[in-house]
């Protein structure tokens, strides 16, 4: 529920700060600075966050007794795939943050400074809620897989400039969630943010922006991607407990891929409509290798 949220706050984020703000179009982005674009975006960002901030606090954690502040050691958990989504969610919070005063006209500085650390800003203040809730508390290893995100996004655009290296999202439904449906997802939508064992992380490599002079297409990546399976819960112990028969186990993916914001195209609004969605990897034929010692070929794989 609480990365529904955070979804719900990205989502209304790229809406609200991607509105008709001054002319010629929205679609152009400044090339100097344009102080009312980059004031809409600073109020934007600071409203939708408290909003989203006091929302989780008054809906979620309302429900839950507090306490005082606490760190938890939660990294040996769900194989670590909870973790996969701190990094993932905290590059594209920072990409968006960055995007939107680039399209402020900001220098290249200060989009990294104030706009790529957003993701990591958020979701540490998340973290500040989870310490002081009894159920739960801060995670170590949720705030290093923040800072992860968004040094990644930081990093490639002081080293080369551009995003090279992109993170990417696939999923496909298992039989797990009808395991445990309070935990992995009763339905579709609650499976796809909550059912670990039908999630895979990737890292999308743009091959053309390593070999700038080749004739491989500017759109064609390779993809290499990060899963586990028999997860119905966190830790290894509470899972023999409920399910002794399951056997966890981690699985790695070498895929294709397509980066669709190197597509060319005369439409300003599908160029952008490709860059909201480019963060889903593309169904393609996949070699996997698991723990198990098992190798497969998935000639279509979600």
């Amino acid at each position: 529920m609480k990365l529904l949220f955070k979804l719900l706050f990205i989502c209304c984020f790229v809406n609200v700060a991607t509105a008709q703000l001054t002319p010629p179009s929205f679609w152009i982005k400044s090339d100097t600075l344009h102080k009312p674009r980059r004031d809409f975006v600073a109020i934007t960002e600071a409203s939708l966050a408290t909003i989203t901030l006091v929302g989780l606090d008054r809906i979620w954690y309302a429900d839950f007794p507090r306490s005082s502040f606490r760190f938890i050691n939660d990294n040996n958990e769900w194989l670590q795939m909870d973790k996969a989504g701190h990094v993932l969610t905290s590059y594209y919070v920072g990409k968006v943050g960055a995007d939107v005063l680039q399209w402020s006209g900001v220098s290249k500085k200060d989009q990294l400074i104030y706009g790529a650390t957003l993701g990591f800003g958020f979701l540490t203040a998340v973290e500040v809620m989870d310490g002081f809730s009894a159920e739960w508390g801060a995670s170590f290893g949720d705030v290093l897989a923040n800072g992860l995100g968004t040094g990644l996004y930081v990093g490639q655009e002081l080293l080369w400039e551009e995003q090279r290296i992109k993170l990417k999202y696939s999923f496909h439904r298992t039989r797990f969630a009808e395991l445990r449906p309070n935990k992995l997802g009763d339905g579709f939508l609650e499976e796809v943010l909550k059912d670990y064992n039908g999630q895979t992380y990737w890292l999308s490599a743009n091959v053309h922006s390593f070999f700038k002079q080749s004739k491989i297409p500017k759109w064609f990546n390779i993809a290499f991607g990060y899963g586990a399976e028999g997860l119905v819960a966190g830790t290894i112990e509470k899972q023999r407990e409920i399910f002794p028969e399951l056997k966890r186990f981690r699985q790695f993916y070498l895929s294709i891929d397509i980066d669709l914001t190197k597509i060319q195209t005369n439409s300003k609004f599908l160029n952008s409509i490709f860059s909201v969605v480019n963060f889903i990897k593309i169904p393609a034929p996949t070699l996997e290798i698991n723990t198990l010692g098992k190798v497969k070929f998935h000639g279509i794989y979600f």
